[in-house]
């Protein structure tokens, strides 16, 4: 029974050391992302994927995802994925036409299909009645409705919580096989 729960908390504390996504593949450098063009409501901007980023001629999946629709290439929606090329050097180019009431950040991934590489970037687009909603505001920023507590300490904070059912699983394991004797 002992070396049961001993596993169990082993393979949790494993579970949650561990990002198993983070490990899954190679992230390309945002310094390999470039983005020009218009990122406002209803222009359109080109991200670009340096050479490198991808393998020759690989099949690269384009998604991206905001408030409204955005397009690449002619579908207008809410998350758009679409397949492009990349060059022989591994470089790739995309156009994304935002929206007319475009507003907010538009978070774009590319994903190399053969290497796994996958490269994001966002936009952030302000609408274009944005400077009358600034004024009407007063100071023009929001309140601050997050949390202080980093990811780090909720991870560190989880992970005790399970060691420490771990430990008194076994506590009282021991405690029965005692009082049995």
């Amino acid at each position: 029974m002992k070396k049961i729960i001993a596993a169990i908390v082993l393979a949790s504390a494993a579970l949650i050391a561990t990002p198993a996504a983070a490990n899954a593949a190679g992230y390309v450098p945002a310094s390999n992302v470039s983005v020009s063009g218009s990122a406002v409501a209803g222009g359109t901007a080109t991200v670009g994927f340096a050479a490198g980023s991808f393998i020759a001629d690989e099949t690269v999946t384009v998604s991206i995802t905001g408030a409204g629709a955005a397009t690449l290439g002619a579908l207008p929606t809410t998350t758009v994925s679409k397949t492009y090329v990349a060059s022989s050097t591994g470089a790739a180019t995309v156009r994304v036409t935002l929206p007319a009431g475009a507003s907010g950040t538009y978070s774009l991934t590319a994903t190399g299909a053969t290497s796994g590489n996958v490269a994001t970037t966002a936009l952030t687009v302000v609408p274009a009645d944005g400077a009358a909603a600034t004024a009407a505001s007063g100071n023009g920023t929001l309140a601050f409705t997050g949390g202080t507590i980093s990811a780090l300490a909720l991870w560190v904070a989880g992970g005790a919580v399970v060691l420490g059912g771990g430990l008194l699983a076994v506590r009282t394991s021991v405690r029965r096989q005692r009082t049995a004797a």
